[in-house]
């Protein structure tokens, strides 16, 4: 270990005990790791959430709420705190109980973007910050490439949600096929620019992220303790189900409005929604209103 100048942040070289041995697989890694709070459990679970900067309602939702119920699950969750789906994740990890870890394009110490300030205070609280460049490190644009290696390196699997052509989060998902890692992507409308990259992934091979489920089965996990929280989860969201769909009606209301009449956060109500539209119990007819089928 090196001493940084800072008491919250420790650097760890390459040859030391405690470098995550998971990235000693590849020789393109760091010599050394700059760390705000503590490295992921190598005994652990672990998956990269990444996807686009500029995200729609449904990537959000289901960044967040995957990244909540693999947490739930103790899966650690690994992304890059950037704007859009990379901080929906970290935000669904939270709120599942365990730890999540953010790779930085910058110093540990410099907290790109501001808007994720939020993040940059809670993520150390039990999991860390991760770099590998040194405090002080301005976020230039050609460092978030670089740093993606390191969020697939450290991660078992890797999800993609939402991807344009040219995305950066296919680059992980590149980094992750070379090295050797399992790759899912979101599936979503052939007719959806956010959707192209995700899809481009699975007419390569990539498995298709449909369910949680699914993904712990990839990783060896049984939901097996978990089945209570599992199954309270599932009472709660039918209950929350109905008390959306009961302020429905078959006029169209405008999402705002909906959002003043029910006590759930914007992310909850629009997974909601959209899973009631999967079910044909409402339609959509023009952007953000909602109306019952009759």
């Amino acid at each position: 270990m090196e001493n940084t100048g800072d008491k919250e942040v420790v650097c760890y070289h390459k040859l030391h005990r405690e470098y995550p041995r998971r990235l000693l697989h590849y020789g393109d890694m760091p010599p050394r790791l700059f760390v705000r709070g503590v490295l992921p459990r190598e005994d652990r679970a672990t998956v990269a959430i990444v996807g686009a900067r500029m995200c729609s309602y449904y990537g959000q939702v289901q960044a967040f709420e995957f990244a909540k119920a693999l947490s739930q699950a103790g899966v650690q969750i690994i992304s890059g705190m950037a704007r859009g789906i990379d901080g929906h994740a970290h935000r669904g990890a939270l709120a599942g109980g365990t730890p999540t870890f953010a790779v930085l394009g910058c110093g540990v110490d410099v907290c790109y973007p501001r808007s994720n300030y939020d993040l940059y205070k809670k993520i150390p609280e039990q999991g860390g910050l991760l770099s590998e460049f040194p405090l002080g490190y301005e976020p230039l644009p050609r460092n978030f490439p670089l740093r993606n290696r390191i969020i697939s390196g450290l991660a078992d699997l890797v999800l993609v949600i939402e991807a344009k052509k040219k995305s950066g989060s296919l680059i992980t998902a590149d980094c992750a096929l070379e090295q050797g890692k399992t790759v899912y992507a979101l599936p979503g409308r052939v007719s959806d620019g956010l959707s192209y990259g995700c899809n481009r992934l699975i007419e390569q091979g990539a498995g298709i992220a449909c369910s949680v489920e699914s993904l712990l089965e990839e990783l060896g996990i049984s939901p097996g303790k978990s089945d209570k929280l599992l199954i309270k989860s599932q009472i709660r969201l039918e209950s929350q189900k109905n008390m959306v769909y009961s302020c429905l009606d078959l006029q169209p209301q405008n999402l705002n409005q909906l959002l003043e009449k029910i006590p759930l956060s914007p992310e909850e109500v629009m997974g909601i929604l959209l899973e009631l539209q999967l079910e044909e119990l409402i339609v959509e007819p023009m952007k953000n209103y909602y109306a019952k089928i009759k």
